[in-house]
């Protein structure tokens, strides 16, 4: 059962409300006048973490994307960037209309946080924070390139996902560096435990897990426990292995990236 804080009444509801197998998500990309940023990605993501939950659980997700009038370039950046941050594609991509005629009935409304909607649009309406992108390298404060780093672009995925999605997030060059060490130590783990038999995953465990996802999309809750888990002497490596690949279904840090090849420990 998933449940998410409808953000017009502050409480927890079930989705999908009726007993269907199908959720029906509507992502709406905040209009800004400079185009697209990370603000733009996190609203994605969201609706993308959404999706795989819900195909944890057995459900399928359709999910359809509004952006405005964003012009033909910036669209296939989206579409780039989509691509690097493990953000699967949506099913349809709205241009001129907002979500109205198939998605006024999704279950779902995935809006930035303080984005006009009409409230009598049906489904549940969910916000996401905003994201402030200190000046990295290259790009200005808050741009696209700024936000997204070329080494290892997931090590953004598991820093917005490392915070609720209603919390703002300041995106600055040391947390993403920090990400991405926390990445490339995971990969050469699970590449370890790869070559130690399998284990069963602790049912304790991937209950706590599912849970956490089920009750509002409690990522920061499950990327702690696999902090613990990597440490703890009495969970077999096969074990670690199996846990850490069924959870990046929804995590999508690619985990197992380095399965099968030749890695370095890091000291």
């Amino acid at each position: 059962m998933l449940r998410i804080v409808d953000i017009r009444t502050g409480r927890l509801v079930e989705i999908p409300s009726a007993h269907r197998h199908l959720l029906r998500i509507c992502v709406h990309l905040p209009v800004v006048g400079d185009g697209i940023g990370a603000l733009h990605l996190r609203v994605l993501l969201l609706g993308d973490v959404l999706a795989r939950t819900a195909e944890l659980h057995g459900l399928q997700a359709l999910t359809v994307l509004t952006a405005g009038d964003l012009p033909k370039e910036q669209l296939q950046a989206l579409d780039r960037v989509m691509a690097v941050l493990g953000i699967h594609p949506p099913a349809t991509v709205r241009t001129h209309e907002p979500c109205e005629t198939p998605s006024a009935a999704a279950d779902v409304h995935v809006l930035a946080h303080g984005a006009d909607q009409q409230d009598s649009v049906g489904g549940v309406r969910i916000d996401v924070g905003q994201v402030r992108t200190a000046p990295l390298d290259e790009g200005g404060p808050g741009s696209l390139d700024a936000a997204v780093p070329e080494a290892d672009p997931l090590a953004l995925r598991m820093l917005l996902l490392g915070h609720g999605y209603r919390t703002p997030v300041m995106v600055t060059g040391a947390a993403l560096a920090e990400a991405r060490r926390t990445l490339r130590h995971w990969r050469q783990l699970v590449a370890d435990w790869a070559q130690e038999p399998s284990r069963p995953i602790p049912a304790d465990l991937v209950q706590r897990a599912h849970a956490a996802f089920e009750d509002n999309l409690g990522s920061p809750a499950v990327l702690d426990m696999l902090r613990s888990m990597e440490s703890d002497a009495d969970v077999p490596a096969g074990a670690k292995f199996e846990t850490f690949a069924h959870l990046d279904r929804v995590l999508g840090l690619d985990l197992a990236r380095e399965v099968g090849h030749q890695h370095q420990v890091t000291p």
